[in-house]
């Protein structure tokens, strides 16, 4: 197998969980150049992983069928003779360019209409019981390979790389804004909504918390653009603000990478910057409310789950739908901070 396709998910942290799937196909096949279609949101993930030949970036935009860019990339991929494609996406349209492109080999899970334009395929599992997403993607190498090697019962940690380009980028930014000393990032965000979120009061008592207790720390928010109302709430909230900064949307995903890299530790919510945290093997407290941490874990050594498993969770709605959001309220900034404290 010379040369090898993948067409990428479309959020980060499952972006994040494919890298597992790309080192397993880099080992079956040494020789093999391993490309990766992916949107601008996602594709600097796939330039942190040293299995990747070349990222081609696309601007897919969300629920729209984009038919003509669609067929025109097909037609420069076509050039490119690949011989198998691996679609991570479950939709029809994901599966459009390699079918377009006459890619032999197209590869991944039945769903939303694809049959024919997925030539190699697997049963999506039940949403009862679903193994670990890095299991997930995974096990589609057994499509193209009998010898490919069994899933271990425990997933294999995805690993990334940081870019010296956007090291050197965060430590300018940091000396620029006279932040030295440990580094503490937050991430509030989590696309998915308000059940993913532990409250802006929580993270603000955290911060407040780890300021007090040594004058060289420094507590960074980190996330988009869109987490900014987050972060200026939290903000509000904490009169030594000073040690606080906001750095909601104002870093590249390849910067927010590098400041992981940087930092003493992350606390998070289940989101796309928890698994790259994971990834890059940074302490962290990952914080689950409405999800389930069987399913999406931060695969680390390093990595502390905190999950209250009320009966009502995990509940997968962006929304409480009993209205008091207990799993997230109830996890207090005391157990953060002393399961902080436990990572050093």
């Amino acid at each position: 197998m010379r040369s090898i396709l993948i067409i990428a998910p479309n959020w980060i942290g499952d972006a994040v969980m494919t890298q597992p799937l790309l080192a397993s196909l880099k080992a079956l096949y040494p020789e093999s150049k391993i490309d990766v279609l992916a949107s601008s949101w996602v594709a600097p993930i796939y330039r942190a992983c040293s299995e990747v030949h070349e990222v081609i970036e696309a601007k897919f935009e969300h629920k729209k069928l984009q038919w003509g860019m669609r067929k025109q990339l097909a037609q420069k991929l076509a050039a490119k003779h690949y011989q198998a494609c691996f679609v991570l996406p479950n939709s029809f349209k994901s599966a459009l360019i390699p079918w377009l492109a006459n890619i032999p080999f197209r590869i991944g899970y039945r769903g939303e209409l694809r049959y024919g334009l997925i030539n190699l395929s697997l049963d999506n599992p039940s949403k009862v019981n679903r193994p670990p997403m890095v299991d997930h993607y995974l096990a589609l190498n057994q499509l193209l390979s009998d010898h490919s090697e069994k899933i271990a019962t425990d997933p294999p940690a995805p690993k990334l790389n940081v870019s010296a380009l956007a090291k050197r980028v965060v430590e300018n930014n940091l000396a620029a804004a006279n932040i030295a000393g440990s580094i503490y990032v937050m991430c509030p965000g989590a696309e998915y909504g308000p059940t993913k979120r532990w409250p802006t009061e929580h993270f603000a008592k955290l911060a407040q918390s780890l300021i007090d207790d040594n004058s060289d720390n420094h507590v960074i928010l980190l996330g988009s653009k869109s987490d900014s109302v987050l972060a200026q709430e939290i903000l509000s909230q904490v009169p030594s603000s000073r040690k606080l900064h906001n750095w909601c949307g104002k870093t590249s995903l390849d910067e927010a990478i590098a400041l992981i890299s940087l930092s003493q530790a992350v606390v998070s919510n289940d989101s796309g910057l928890m698994h790259i945290a994971a990834a890059l093997k940074a302490p962290q407290v990952a914080i689950f409310g409405s999800s389930d941490p069987s399913h999406t874990p931060p695969l680390s050594e390093k990595a502390k789950v905190i999950w209250l498993n009320l009966p009502c969770s995990p509940c997968h709605k962006r929304e409480c739908p009993l209205g008091h959001l207990k799993c997230l309220k109830d996890i207090l900034p005391e157990q953060v901070l002393a399961t902080l404290n436990t990572l050093h």
